[in-house]
């Protein structure tokens, strides 16, 4: 399998695999237990907990673990009810996780404002200052988007949240590893994370809170994550995130210069045999090694189904919205007219490829695109 879909997910790097293993055989343990083997789990627990907050300048104790970005997004979200305010901004090509938990929301009072985005997806600061209201309480806003990897202008939304009295949450989901995350530099009041999108396991994620004690709990129940998240700690994939976390902050340099090495060999490559290509989203302030682009005239289902016969794993947008045969709502808020939108695909690369696999996309690419 070539596998050019990191945005979707990543292959479990070998280092955690070898110890989730380890752990799911030797430390059983409840952690909520007062005895040995309790304790030996909350210990690893404790430990994945000071990884990750040091991956992104946090305190140990600002980190609630989760079952993923979606969980996280819901639980900032839900606790947007308990405020006295009840007005949240976000964007209209926010993850799902996001615009539908505001819409089900409404009728329970929190109020919600989408603002627009460019052709390049990216966010006016005027239109974020328009949208503000006396009840305005929250902005969220993910901090690189998962389809086009444009990158939001986070620091200066959160100057205006500051002189305006307002939090601010971003889903960072697909960042980990791919940019430099400092939650103190950002300035948020919480950020999401999921490890399965930076070569950790899935269903385990992190919401980073920067006052959890303000917080309240989405899942009630038991008094775990310091009464912020009832149920009892999965601790294999806990510690699983707690290493991927490690790693990909302490390779980042690495990892950062080999997608871009990536991205430019495809884009080089695909111009010489396909110059109508059109790449979507900011080109200058995005992740690298992600690249969203349409080919006019062939039909994204269609390309996908070819490069699958030959062993080529791409998609056409959101892993969330696979097998959706329909325009991407993020490219349709960029303005891109249905039928480019419907030539789109999106490739995205990780730690799995090597320069041979994208000559092999490249060509594999051309066959279908060009043939004799």
């Amino acid at each position: 399998m070539y596998y050019f879909d990191h945005s979707a997910t990543t292959p479990v790097h070998p280092e955690v695999s070898e110890l989730m293993d380890s752990i799911q055989s030797t430390i059983y343990g409840n952690p909520s237990s007062i005895y040995s083997s309790g304790q030996k789990a909350k210990s690893v627990v404790e430990n994945a907990r000071r990884q990750i907050a040091d991956s992104i300048s946090a305190n140990p104790e600002q980190i609630i673990f989760t079952s993923g970005g979606t969980e996280s997004n819901n639980q900032v979200l839900w606790y947007m009810l308990q405020n006295q305010k009840k007005h949240v901004i976000s964007n209209d090509i926010e993850h799902p996780a996001v615009i539908k938990v505001l819409e089900f929301l409404k009728p329970f009072g929190l109020d919600h404002t989408l603002i627009n985005v460019d052709s390049d997806g990216i966010i006016s600061i005027d239109n974020v200052k328009k949208a503000i209201n006396p009840q305005t309480s929250l902005i969220s806003l993910m901090l690189a988007n998962n389809e086009i990897g444009s990158i939001q202008p986070i620091k200066t939304v959160m100057d205006i949240a500051r002189e305006n009295n307002i939090m601010v949450h971003s889903d960072a989901v697909q960042c980990m590893g791919k940019m430099e995350l400092d939650v103190i530099d950002l300035g948020v009041d919480f950020l999401s994370l999921s490890a399965h999108k930076f070569y950790g396991p899935k269903g385990i994620g992190i919401l980073y809170a920067k006052e959890p004690k303000n917080m309240s709990s989405l899942i009630i129940g038991g008094g775990q994550e310091m009464g912020l998240r009832a149920g009892t700690e999965n601790v294999a994939c806990i510690a699983g995130m707690g290493l991927a976390a490690k790693l990909a902050t302490a390779s980042i340099d690495k990892h950062i210069n080999s997608l871009l090495e990536f991205e430019e060999q495809f884009k080089r490559g695909l111009q010489t045999f396909f110059p109508n290509a059109i790449f979507n989203g900011s080109q200058v302030n995005k992740l690298p090694g992600l690249i969203n682009v349409s080919f006019p005239k062939h039909r994204s289902d269609i390309l996908m189904a070819k490069l699958d016969r030959v062993n080529i794993a791409i998609s056409n947008g959101s892993a969330c919205g696979a097998g959706d045969i329909k325009p991407s709502p993020v490219l349709s808020a960029m303005g891109i007219e249905d039928t480019i939108n419907l030539s789109t695909l999106r490739f995205s690369f990780g730690k799995s490829n090597t320069p041979e696999q994208i000559d092999y996309l490249l060509n594999q690419l051309k066959s279908i695109l060009t043939p004799e």
